[in-house]
């Protein structure tokens, strides 16, 4: 995975698909940088999150388990292992999440979100080098020796933008968490779509393909140099995010 939040903080980022190289930028809209609010007693995002890449969730095919078309984006992939404490200390099996790092991850399960009319799930995965990783094979595993965490992770998800103005999200199978099997079989189809994508088998998209390590990537390939001129850094500042809110969960 390439992690592109590390667990607990705030801010939006998230790789682009319009910019040349798809760099990790922040999220805006409107003009201004989007940032998850707290929703207690979650502080920013639960788990590190992060992309897989090459693999894409097409807008244009409606995804046979939700009834709905992808979101135009790689998938998602959450990082649930016991580094939830290495977002604050170095706890000796590898360097605190960072945006941009590149994990090696077994896959455990996934759930089915439907955000805002649109497919987007989400895979549940474990660092490699976390000490749980053995006894960690599935989501089953997950399910007994931390009953509540596929549950809390659901209902971030579910509420995470009620604080912005929207509604709550939604869940295929009634928000039940599926295996390694199922988790597989999603991946390899959005990889599919990503391949049918860079050979230019698939619909057309607005989605940038400049690469330059994809050798047969239908002309999208260009040279390391060359790709320098596309890249810029700009720094912002960041606002206040001690604020929580609390949701009713009722619903």
């Amino acid at each position: 995975m390439v992690v592109e939040i590390p667990r607990w903080s705030n801010a939006k980022l998230e790789i682009s698909s319009k910019l040349p190289f798809n760099p990790i930028v922040q999220d805006s809209k409107k003009g201004k940088l989007r940032y998850v609010a707290n929703v207690f007693p979650f502080k920013g995002f639960l788990h590190t999150y992060g992309a897989l890449p090459q693999t894409w969730e097409d807008p244009n095919k409606v995804d046979q388990f939700t009834g709905y078309k992808g979101d135009n984006d790689p998938l998602d992939i959450l990082e649930i292992g016991s580094g939830l404490f290495n977002s604050l200390t170095n706890n000796g099996f590898g360097p605190k999440p960072y945006t941009g790092q590149v994990k090696q991850v077994k896959i455990l399960g996934c759930l089915g979100m439907i955000d805002e009319g649109e497919t987007d799930w989400k895979i549940l995965a474990i660092d490699t080098k976390d000490p749980l990783c053995e006894a960690f094979n599935d989501i089953g595993d997950v399910n007994n020796s931390f009953p509540t965490l596929v549950g809390h992770t659901r209902d971030w998800f579910k509420y995470y933008k009620v604080p912005d103005g929207k509604g709550i999200n939604t869940f295929a199978f009634n928000g039940e968490a599926k295996n390694k099997e199922f988790a597989m079989k999603i991946i390899e189809d959005c990889h599919q779509s990503w391949v049918d994508l860079i050979s230019q088998k698939g619909s057309e998209t607005s989605i940038t393909l400049k690469n330059t390590t994809i050798k047969d990537s239908s002309g999208y390939n260009i040279s390391f140099e060359l790709s320098e001129e596309f890249v810029k850094v700009e720094e912002h500042s960041a606002q206040s995010l001690d604020k929580f809110h609390y949701i009713s969960r009722n619903e």
